[in-house]
């Protein structure tokens, strides 16, 4: 008895030992609220985030500029013309004759794109100037002072007006995919974070089970020698002790590959070790499925995508039917001058007006056009199908989101409490052990529970934060703050 209680000792300052090297490291610790910063700044995820909302911002730059006034210089400088050209005489009959000239040309204009007729609107000035070359040459100049153009579809669709119903919306479906791809980011550095986790406590139970099965080993060989247990106990335990190494080696080589797979996340360098440390606690939040769904559906991307798709089967429908036919008023109004010298061509204006009328009515077209608008809105009888088919997933995957996340609270107490049992029944099987009163199958079956219980308590960890954000991610709020999630997006863009 005096015997085994002495192993027994040793066998507990062997564990404690071998717990205390565990924690003498140099690796840097990192927490989860860490990783999820460095992800969000430097992973390559944030970076292709970053860069497709940058994308549709200039999108909707350029769009706005489009209802802006523009300022434009069109010239010819200069316009040299050494040719000939066919002439018809008097009679009838044609001849060739030489051109010899230069020829300088410029028009400064202002053009405004009226948004709510889809005309555009333009004042001008031009001057040209040509010269005879050779030996007597003449030049002139005519000049247009000011003109007033006007360019107006009259039936056909106005592209500027949907596009002011349409862009705002892309742009702002934009900016919630950008957040939600934020958002996602997290949720992948968790998943990696707790990968890693889970390998670095793998390993630690496997260089913990080792030394517990190689000093169990030793006590057997004793114990055998003193005839307290059996040969095939002995050689049971002299398999766990070879199946411990293999264990440690597996272990080591899956914690390796997750930490390169977390660190290249993160685009920290290769030579620092990362150490994850568990989370301490969690926000004990209860979720309401109405609550989220309003957040989901006024918020996400997803509600903004819906629109902006509803809008452009609309727009491919107006477009087909006014391609049915088309009428094009183009006026202008100015005044004109020319003269042999510079000055005198803005001098004795005169009036110049044009007024032009395009029309263009299909009739025999064997219904082309008109089939064109049938298969418009049919395109659009689909588009609006498949997402009220999209609505109806998109509810069921939040409800059952939500329920899955009020359910992991509960689920990650009692992974808790049952690391913290078969942590304590295995020490209890150890002990026992030691005196003869259990086998070799039962603490086996005490070690299996214990290393289980430790990797489900860390895995229902990960699922809880893993489902808190990616209702973050669909919401775009944030529950613990109870407030929206925003992003200072004109500092971003230009950062």
């Amino acid at each position: 008895m005096k015997k085994n209680i002495l192993l027994a000792a040793c066998f507990g300052i062997s564990l404690f030992a071998s717990a205390q090297n565990d924690t003498l490291t140099h690796e840097r610790e990192i927490t989860l609220a860490e990783a999820i910063a460095l992800a969000r700044t430097q992973s390559v995820d944030a970076a292709v985030a970053l860069n497709e909302l940058k994308t549709a911002y200039w999108e909707y730059r350029t769009f706005r500029a489009d209802l802006l006034p523009e300022i434009n210089f069109t010239g010819t400088l200069p316009n040299y013309n050494k040719s000939y050209s066919t002439y018809q005489n008097s009679d009838g009959s044609y001849s060739f004759v030489r051109n010899n000239t230069l020829g300088l040309s410029g028009a400064l204009s202002i053009d405004q794109n009226i948004w709510f007729t889809g005309g555009k609107l333009s004042l001008a000035s031009s001057l040209d100037y040509i010269k005879q070359l050779g030996s007597g040459g003449d030049k002139q100049f005519m000049s247009v002072p000011v003109s007033l153009e006007l360019t107006q579809p009259i039936f056909g669709v106005n592209s500027l007006k949907w596009n002011r119903r349409i862009e705002p919306v892309r742009y702002a479906e934009a900016k919630a995919a950008f957040i939600s791809a934020t958002e996602q980011v997290t949720m992948k550095t968790i998943t990696y974070f707790f990968e890693l986790l889970l390998a670095k406590e793998a390993l630690a139970t496997a260089q913990q089970n080792k030394a517990n099965s190689d000093r169990l080993y030793e006590v057997a060989i004793a114990k055998r020698k003193m005839g307290q247990i059996s040969e095939n106990d002995l050689l049971q335990l002299k398999l766990n002790s070879l199946q411990g190494k293999a264990d440690v080696t597996e272990a080591e080589s899956t914690l390796n590959a997750k930490m390169f797979q977390l660190r290249s996340f993160l685009g920290v360098s290769e030579s620092e070790g990362l150490n994850p440390v568990i989370p301490a606690s969690v926000p004990g939040i209860k979720m309401d499925y109405d609550r989220v769904l309003n957040k989901a559906l006024e918020r996400n991307s997803f509600a903004q995508n819906i629109r902006r798709r509803q809008l452009e089967a609309d727009y491919e429908v107006a477009t087909a039917r006014g391609n049915l036919r088309s009428i094009d008023l183009f006026a202008s109004v100015g005044y004109t001058g020319q003269n042999y010298e510079f000055s005198s061509a803005y001098q004795d204006l005169l009036d110049n007006q044009i007024v032009k009328v395009g029309v263009k009515i299909p009739i025999l077209d064997w219904g082309k056009r008109r089939g064109k608008v049938r298969v418009a809105k049919s395109n659009r009888e689909v588009v609006l199908s498949k997402i009220r088919q999209e609505q109806m997933d998109f509810n069921q995957d939040i409800f059952l989101l939500v329920a899955n996340f009020n359910n992991q609270a509960q689920q990650l107490e009692i992974a808790e409490e049952a690391d913290q049992i078969a942590e304590k029944r295995y020490k209890t099987s150890v002990e026992t052990f030691m005196i003869g009163k259990i086998s070799t199958l039962d603490l086996n079956d005490a070690q299996n529970s214990k290393d289980e219980a430790r990797q489900k308590h860390i895995s229902e960890l990960y699922y809880y934060w893993y489902y808190f954000y990616q209702l973050r991610s669909l919401t775009l709020w944030d529950f613990e703050r109870n407030m929206e999630l925003e992003a200072d997006f004109e500092d971003i863009i230009k950062g």
